[in-house]
This record gives structure tokens, sequence and C-alpha cells, in this order.
């Protein structure tokens, strides 16, 4: 059920479902809370499930003040104390994985785990070309659907162009009823470019999951490696003919592995 939660000044449209142990899902560029329906529907019989919209995407404002990453992690350390969770599992995906990042070094109490996908820890020249020519592509492209299938060839394996996916989601964000303005997407990625963590990762000591997809070409697995390689102790993992955004291309699977991982940070068994 979707509710506006008043956390660390602003107010945040919030999904949570299900019972048990609290995850966190946070979303990257552009996406509402419903970019995570298949978790929200496949994780809620065993765990209470919580997406949400971050500043400038879906429900949530976009703030006048200048939009960053570390505001952004607050919002989300602000929502859980506004729900009563003390510690969450918290996924964080694409720009979302950079509110992550900050989430656990600037609020560790809050984090119980951490599953960053498609993610990176500072930005290379590659990511950055890319990026510049998003910036533009929101306001030059011809109309909103020539917009967002050109970006997705960023975002969806060629899998997905050929069996329908793509065209499907094209059209339910074209119908989603509050959809994000060109100026919000160009200040969420003006943000995520800035994000800036290598030098700090040593500092997470919760337990961490890298997961990248191996057609990744937006955030390419090389980028994910780093981040696995300088959290003391992360696990790193390449998905096989996966791209960039792994947990809608192939949900059940997506959702086997993080109910996993979460199941050997708490230690729990597989039947516990």
């Amino acid at each position: 059920m979707g509710e506006y939660v008043e956390a660390n000044g602003t107010t945040i449209w919030t999904e949570s479902r299900g019972q048990g142990p609290d995850v966190l899902l946070i979303a990257g560029l552009g996406d509402p809370a419903e970019a995570w329906q298949a978790q929200l529907d496949g994780l809620s019989d065993r765990y209470r499930v919580i997406a949400f919209d971050n500043r400038g995407a879906g429900r949530t404002p976009l703030p006048e003040e200048p939009l960053t990453v570390a505001a952004m992690a607050d919002d989300a350390a602000e929502l859980l104390r506004a729900l009563h969770v003390d510690r969450a599992h918290v996924v964080g995906f694409s720009g979302g994985s950079a509110i992550a990042q900050e989430l656990a070094l600037r609020h560790p109490g809050a984090v119980r785990s951490l599953v960053l996908v498609s993610t990176w820890a500072r930005p290379d020249a590659y990511v950055t070309s890319m990026t510049r020519f998003w910036h533009w592509l929101v306001t030059e492209a011809p109309d909103e659907r020539a917009l967002l299938e050109a970006f997705f060839l960023w975002i969806y394996s060629p899998r997905a162009h050929a069996d329908g996916t793509v065209q499907r989601i094209v059209s339910e964000t074209l119908a989603f009823a509050h959809p994000q303005s060109a100026e919000a997407f160009q200040r969420q990625l003006e943000a995520f470019m800035r994000h800036d963590t290598l030098d700090r990762l040593p500092g997470i000591t919760t337990p961490t999951l890298v997961l990248a997809g191996e057609r990744d070409i937006a955030t390419p697995p090389r980028l994910g490696r780093i981040v696995a390689d300088a959290v003391p102790g992360a696990c790193f993992e390449v998905l096989p003919m996966e791209a960039h955004q792994p947990f809608q291309e192939s949900p059940e699977a997506f959702n086997v592995r993080v109910d996993a991982f979460w199941r050997e940070a708490d230690g729990r068994t597989p039947h516990s």
C-alpha cells in the first residue's frame, strides 16, 4: 500500500508490502517505486519490502536546493526512522546504488546488509561521456516515446528488446500518471555523476553483495569490481546474459539470489 511519509524535510511517496525482516529498495535514475514491482510482489511473503520515490522522481517533489546523493541517502535514513525501522537489508540499483553506498557510510547503523546492483564508485571517462549524452537527449528527443526507446538501449539486454519486454515497459512508462520532468531527470543525473566514494568505501563494514550484468553497457562489470574490491569482504558476481536492470528482466532469479544473501547475512538457513 502506498502512502506519503514526512522525512528529512520532504514528503516521500513510499510503498510497503509484507511482514518479516525489513528490506529497503532504492531506485535509480528516473525510476519510481513501481520499478521494483517484481520485488514488492515476489519477496513480500517473507519480508517487509519498502520502496520509495527518490526526490524528483514519481510523486516525491524535486527540491529547490541543490540535489545531492548525500541528501538522498539522508532521506532514506530518515524514511526508515519514520517507518520505525531500526535496520534494513538495503538494495540499491544504479543511481540508487550510489545512494545506498552513502547510506551505509553516513548511517551505518541503519544498514543490515547491502546489495549494490549496476554500481560504480567514481565515474570514468566512458560513463561521463555517456551521461552527457543522456543529459541533452532528454530535451532533444522528438517525443517521449523516442526518448525512452533511445535511453533503454543502455538499460536492457538485446533479449528484452527482442521479446517485447522493452516495448511493454515503454508503454507502462508512457501511461504512468507521474512522469519525471526533464529538469528532474537532469538534476538527478548531475547528482549521480558527482558521486565519488572510492576512497571511503573501505569504511563500509556491513555484509555486501555487488551484482553486475555481463552485458551491462551503462555500468560495465569492471566498475562493480572496483566497488567490490574496495569494500572489505564484499562478494562480487557477474550475472550471465544480463544487462543494466536484471531485477526487471529476470526477477525470479534476482529475488532468489538476494533472498539467499540476506539469509546468509542473518545467519538463517534456507528453511528457517
